[in-house]
């Protein structure tokens, strides 16, 4: 019996370290706001003040960095000569960091003789702090001759601040990715969209349901058309994710709930509805002033998404370049807490992915840049990314942030202590069980 029960002990605690560590994932849930959740599998990276010295930013791997007041820091990525090619940057302030009108970063992407490819400016277009994207991209185009070429390029981050701005350095969320190859023949447009729906959509009906949304990128909360309400507090940030494929168009409207208090107090900019696409680009955003009663703001209407679209002139347009996971988030300012006080205030958020999904222009799997069935069932049921990769205990753990090795190697451990207790307490052939007694021997 005594055994049995250190057995149970050892199994009780190793359960209670998984069920520990499968819990980490979803503390940024429930973190204060300000609090941005990082990609767990982001490495650390420094930015360098000269190109030369610049580190090398592999293709799918996030990483993690900061950036000071005024700084201008270079990475470095390497292209091929075929495909397109997008680096994004997520700067994340502190949660107490007071940010003047037009405080923000730009990206550029370069050659190494500073040929600029693209450039993207991003900023907080108010005087609150709050994650914000950016992202450049080469594009392959025919009969171009700039930042067409394989070989190494950099890319460059600026952070602009006015002195009035809190001078802690911000967090940097860093992300290569490259486009699939094109099917082999295929012809593809080499102009922007002549024309496309751009009219408003119609105000949804039908039940409200409750989802809760992630503290950042790598942990937006999976949702599909309806209408979908959260709470969001001052100064906080909730992410979500759509699946939009080719030929869809999306339509999405915050509205945030009356407060109860009496104050009517107006604040400006009070919250921000943000969509950037499947790259961690910035598309479109929109926002909406405060006194207390319900009100309500919506992104103006986008193309459906197509591949012409990133030669069109306008950056929203442009952006509309590929299917996949776009990003919603809904930011609150901090300013609120002065007037209506600091608990969340309840807002629905209405999404609407219209048309039929189209044909992928792709060779093979398209990635982060196409959307699956699974996609679509991960939608329905609500799940973010790190959710839906869960396939069993040991993804549960390794998700969580614990390295598949040591998860095996702490298995292995406890099986092996395990099968040790059994062989010690187990009789030998011929002998007596454990509190029993020996068998009568033959005359």
């Amino acid at each position: 019996m005594k055994r049995q029960r250190n057995r149970g002990r050892v199994v009780a605690a190793v359960l209670a370290a998984m069920c520990a560590a499968a819990a980490l994932p979803g503390q940024a849930h429930a973190a204060g706001p300000g609090v941005y959740a990082f990609d767990p599998e982001a490495k650390k990276v420094q930015g360098a003040t000269a190109n030369v010295e610049a580190s090398e930013l592999d293709e799918g791997v996030p990483y993690r960095s900061t950036i000071g007041p005024g700084e201008k820091l270079y990475y470095r990525v390497t292209l091929d000569e075929v495909s397109a090619a997008y680096v994004s940057a997520v700067a994340v302030p502190g949660d107490s960091g007071k940010a003047a009108y037009g405080d923000g970063i730009n990206v550029s992407l370069r050659e190494t003789d500073d040929t600029q490819c693209s450039s993207q400016r991003a900023n907080f277009g108010g005087e609150y702090a709050r994650p914000i994207a950016a992202y450049v991209s080469r594009t392959i185009k025919e009969g171009s001759t700039t930042c067409q070429e394989s070989g190494q390029y950099d890319v460059l981050v600026e952070r602009e601040s006015k002195e009035t701005s809190n001078p802690d350095a911000w967090n940097l969320e860093l992300r290569f990715l490259q486009e699939p190859r094109l099917k082999s023949g295929s012809s593809m447009p080499t102009e922007g969209p002549g024309s496309w729906p751009s009219a408003s959509a119609k105000p949804l009906t039908g039940k409200q349901q409750k989802r809760t949304g992630g503290a950042g990128f790598s942990e937006a909360t999976s949702l599909e058309n309806g209408r979908w309400q959260d709470t969001v507090a001052p100064g906080q940030t909730r992410f979500y994710r759509v699946p939009v494929d080719w030929g869809q168009q999306i339509h999405a409207t915050a509205g945030l709930s009356n407060s109860t208090s009496a104050t009517k107090d107006f604040v400006g900019s009070a919250l921000t509805l943000s969509l950037d696409n499947p790259a961690q680009g910035h598309v479109s955003d929109a926002t909406l002033s405060y006194s207390g009663g319900p009100a309500s703001a919506s992104l103006r209407p986008l193309p459906p998404v197509a591949y012409r679209n990133r030669f069109d002139p306008s950056t929203q347009v442009s952006a509309m370049r590929f299917a996949g996971w776009y990003y919603l988030s809904v930011s609150l300012s901090p300013k609120l807490k002065e007037s209506y006080g600091d608990e969340p205030i309840p807002f629905e958020l209405a999404v609407q992915v219209k048309n039929d999904a189209g044909t992928s222009p792709y060779e093979g799997d398209a990635g982060v840049f196409g959307v699956t069935d699974q996609d679509r069932e991960v939608a329905r049921k609500g799940k973010n990314a790190r959710e839906a990769a869960r396939s069993g205990p040991m993804t549960v753990v390794a998700a969580a942030g614990i390295g598949t090795g040591s998860v095996l190697l702490l298995g292995l451990g406890v099986w092996t202590l395990l099968a040790r207790r059994r062989a010690v307490g187990a009789p030998a052939p011929g002998s007596p069980a454990v509190g029993g007694h020996q068998p009568p021997q033959g005359r």
